[in-house]
């Protein structure tokens, strides 16, 4: 493999890990709630401008992401208990609900920073480039690498080796027979509203860092999402980081060969996968 390859690579691996935070809270709140949250892209967006906003305030990038998630995880509060309470298990008016919410938003967020790109800073310790395999590499893309893996690892741990996540897994398969035991299932399915939103928090500042932040880019990361999320199966973890792995991967390849259907080269698989498998690669019935 040349370098010019493997930086190639490297860029659809960094970008998987990326669409992999964005699309684990999403899948949290579409896959396992059953809730349609459109507003999920306008999240990431928010926690960007937030944790932009912060790290200039302190100097500080880990406290910018503190900022960003726990901002976002209000918002997400807001959000659920404020509006989408009243629509729930009515899929087409949570997807009008949200995608309102998500314009609302994007009009605050252009009041508030205007129309220009921002990038957020990262830390002197992440900044210039590393040695790998024989390439100059950005140190900061290689943390959002470790960093998609590691919250895949703890999101796995949470959802398979707590409590709490046999808690929110059995109520999605029987919520009445759990609020018949006592289980105030309705907190649980909140507090994992919170932490889909906070991901997209998450995402929108280690996002800020290397594809900046603009007006607009809240539909282009929830497009990549859905794709993630529809390819992978709704409410797979699994699903979502093969999804993303997939969908970061074909967007490197399709912005480098094919750069006039670089859309297609994503959404066209999409369109096959579903042909055969219209559940997702790791979905299954509710």
């Amino acid at each position: 493999m040349n370098s010019l390859n493997l930086f190639q690579l490297l860029n659809g691996l960094t970008f998987a890990a990326l669409l992999f935070v964005v699309a684990s809270g999403f899948t949290l709140i579409f896959g396992l709630l059953r809730i349609v949250n459109l507003a999920h892209g306008a999240l990431y967006l928010l926690g960007g401008y937030i944790g932009y906003a912060a790290a200039l305030a302190t100097g500080s990038f880990l406290l910018a992401v503190l900022a960003a998630m726990a901002s976002v995880a209000l918002a997400g509060l807001a959000l659920d208990q404020g509006l989408l309470r009243f629509v729930r298990g009515f899929e087409l008016r949570q997807v009008l609900l949200t995608l309102g919410v998500a314009f609302i938003l994007n009009d605050l967020g252009l009041l508030a920073w205007g129309g220009d790109t921002f990038t957020v800073p990262v830390p002197e310790a992440l900044r210039g480039a590393l040695r790998f395999a024989g390439v100059f590499y950005p140190k900061y893309r290689l943390f959002v690498l470790a960093l998609g893996l590691v919250v895949f690892l703890l999101l796995w741990l949470l959802l398979n080796r707590t409590r709490l996540g046999a808690l929110i897994r059995a109520g999605v398969d029987d919520a009445e027979t759990l609020e018949a035991m006592g289980v105030n299932i309705r907190r649980i399915f909140l507090v994992t509203f919170m932490l889909g939103a906070a991901l997209a928090g998450l995402g929108g500042v280690v996002g800020g860092a290397f594809l900046t932040l603009y007006p607009g880019a809240d539909s282009e990361i929830l497009v990549f999402s859905l794709a993630v999320v529809i390819i992978g199966g709704r409410g797979s973890l699994p699903g979502a980081a093969i999804g993303a792995l997939m969908v970061g991967l074909l967007n490197s390849i399709g912005q480098v060969m094919f750069p006039e259907l670089a859309y297609f080269v994503i959404f066209g698989p999409m369109a096959l996968i579903l042909a055969f498998r219209p559940l997702g690669l790791f979905g299954r019935a509710a």
